[in-house]
């Protein structure tokens, strides 16, 4: 795991000096080496966590015995053993001269071509120069799991693990613009989408695409495309939880391939249980857990501590008093670089912190909800999409404001155009701005979604898949694959997500739904092969959340931060808002309408970036 950066410039006005500080800002990904690459106009840099092959030798940038190819990489593929078997029966003589699983994936690329992306199992983003040829060849993983940012504008082409790596660099940093539009999907989704920022200039790289630059021109192919992937529904509950089960052990034993220490994540919920519990069924020796509660709170500690007992893992956990979670409120924002609403990366923080004392990597079960029907959101869509609930939604809708703070929540949900539908499930579900309150707020919206809302498949979807779809294609690899390799990596602690093996993800979105959600039992499938590692009995409880009680807090002790931040004076500047609109919310808020919470929330992280910008 690591940080990776580099440019083309064709402006001749970058050098090393400027490369190195792209690759200090990534300082926290990479603590362990770093490294530079410069050939032509082109240069690469690295800030290198040692996990596989500790040696000096396997440091990055890390060039071919021919010379010609260049490679810095951030990510870990798992079947990189495989891949070296291969490569030494098509050449014998390959001189292998480290362990390492970066020197298999440049050896792959040259020896299976530009499309070798294809038999990578793995979370990655690799950058390789031909220095022959004079193209730079970028991949980015199936999944989304590792982030990349490029620009390209003026004559350099620039890219980097983080956003605040591209920001280094004076020419772009001078040459940055709002992006109008993201905002608005920010307020909606609490995350900016791909492959927009909240900058127009700079764009996230898409996951599961690989892109050729020439110096001029970028062109980008999808190389997986998920629900084109699918090509048959798997009805049979055996076979299928027998595959499940293979691809799980067959997943979860690639990611511990490690030589340095680790652990897992264990929250006590279905998706970090089963990991565990796969995971110490494999191993020979205790392994690690973590997890963090408050005190005086309700929280799924206890639940954990129950399972590490159970299956005799070498238990760590920590109990914080609220005010050590709100003392991350205002620093945390820093490290998403730009608007992100999703309040739960405090407590991730806070256990990456604690986890990065005894271990360098870390197992999650991050995917679950998503492949296997977990959220409330997919019953919510199945309901909707009823003839009866779409015909009388607006005057439903409209009796239901009228009431508690449930039943406005249910109006709100209700009350949709029908354009953007899954959007606006998501964004209501969230607590969050619907597209109506958007055009109320920012009088100059444009609402419009670069969100893709529809799929082409050989399999027909049902409803609630494809409300997961939407979330597997976005609130996943924008929002919590996000939220995990940010609070993670800025303790340097790699985090690897065996449920999002692209095998199991295929399985799952293969699976008939009734083996993914039968009558109220979400997660079907997964938990029948939890129930083999681990008693039913322990999981007889309500989904919980890795949260934090915001509502409260921004009642009592976090009010400051409205009045901080949604003020008159620092909201007009924007000229972006309507702020009686604004004032009104919070009027609403403070008046007991506390379902607001969220909406007041998001607002304030926008606020609070953008005024920081502005006086920077």
């Amino acid at each position: 795991m690591c940080g990776i950066a580099g440019f083309w410039d064709n402006t001749k006005q970058l050098t090393l000096s400027s490369l190195k500080l792209m690759t200090d800002s990534l300082k926290h990904r990479g603590p362990n080496a770093e490294g530079f690459f410069e050939k032509d106009a082109v240069f690469l840099g690295h800030r290198r966590l040692s996990i596989i092959d500790l040696s000096d030798s396997a440091n990055q940038p890390m060039t071919s015995l021919c010379g010609r190819y260049t490679i810095v990489y951030n990510g870990e593929v798992y079947n990189f053993k495989q891949l070296k078997s291969e490569i030494d029966k098509q050449n014998a003589q390959y001189q292998w001269r480290t362990t390492s699983d970066t020197e298999v994936v440049l050896a792959a690329f040259i020896h299976f071509g530009h499309d070798f992306v294809k038999q990578l199992n793995g979370m990655f983003a690799i950058a390789i120069y031909d220095n022959v040829d004079k193209r730079l060849y970028l991949y980015r993983d199936r999944v989304g799991v590792k982030p990349l940012f490029y620009y390209h504008q003026n004559g350099l082409f620039a890219f980097a693990s983080e956003l605040k790596s591209l920001l280094q660099i004076a020419q772009i940093k001078e040459n940055l613009t709002i992006d109008k539009e993201a905002i608005e999907q920010f307020l909606h989704l609490g995350y900016i989408p791909q492959p927009q920022t909240i900058y127009k200039e700079i764009q996230k790289f898409p996951q599961a695409t690989m892109a050729c630059f020439d110096g001029q021109n970028l062109q980008m192919e999808s190389y997986w495309n998920l629900p084109q992937q699918i090509t048959e529904t798997i009805n049979d509950e055996t076979s299928a939880k027998k595959q499940l089960q293979f691809l799980l052990e067959d997943s979860i034993s690639g990611c511990m391939i490690s030589d340095v220490p680790f652990g897992t994540f264990l929250s006590g919920g279905i998706d970090s249980s089963i990991v565990t519990a796969v995971a110490q069924h494999l191993s020979t020796t205790p392994i690690n857990t973590f997890s963090i509660g408050f005190e005086d709170a309700h929280n799924e500690a206890e639940y954990a501590k129950s399972v590490a007992i159970h299956l005799q893992t070498a238990h760590h956990e920590l109990y914080l008093k609220e005010r050590d979670a709100m003392a991350l409120i205002e620093t945390f924002l820093s490290v998403y670089d730009e608007p992100y609403a999703d309040s739960s990366a405090i407590p991730s923080m806070i256990v990456a912190q604690m986890a990065a004392k005894d271990v360098k990597m870390v197992l999650s079960g991050d995917g679950g909800d998503e492949l296997f029907l977990g959220y409330g959101a997919y019953t919510w869509a199945k309901r909707m999409n009823n003839p009866f609930f779409y015909l009388f939604r607006k005057p439903m809708s409209y009796l239901l404001k009228h009431g508690n703070n449930r039943t406005k929540r249910i109006a709100s949900l209700l009350n949709y155009s029908g354009q953007y539908r899954k959007s606006h499930i998501f964004s209501q579900e969230q607590y969050l701005f619907s597209q109506e309150e958007i055009q109320y707020l920012m009088p100059k919206s444009t609402f419009g979604s670069h969100i893709q809302e529809n799929y082409n498949s050989n399999k027909h979807f049902s409803i609630e898949e494809q409300q997961a779809l939407f979330d597997f294609n976005y609130y996943l690899p924008d929002d919590l694959l996000v939220k995990v390799d940010r609070a993670a990596m800025q303790y340097a602690l790699e985090v690897r997500v065996p449920l999002l093996d692209h095998r199991i993800v295929e399985l799952a979105f293969s699976l008939d739904v009734n083996l993914k959600k039968r009558g109220d039992i979400s997660k079907y499938l997964l938990k029948e092969v939890l129930y083999d590692y681990l008693p039913k009995s322990l999981f007889d409880r309500p989904k919980w959340g890795f949260s934090i009680p915001l509502q409260r807090w921004l009642q009592k002790d976090l009010h400051y931060l409205i009045e901080k931040y949604l003020t008159e004076e620092n909201i007009e500047p924007l000229q972006l808002f309507n702020y009686n609109q604004i004032k009104l919310l919070i009027y609403r808020f403070d008046n007991g309408e506390t379902y607001l919470y969220n909406r007041i929330w998001a607002l304030i992280v926008l606020v609070k970036f953008m005024t920081e910008l502005y006086n920077h």
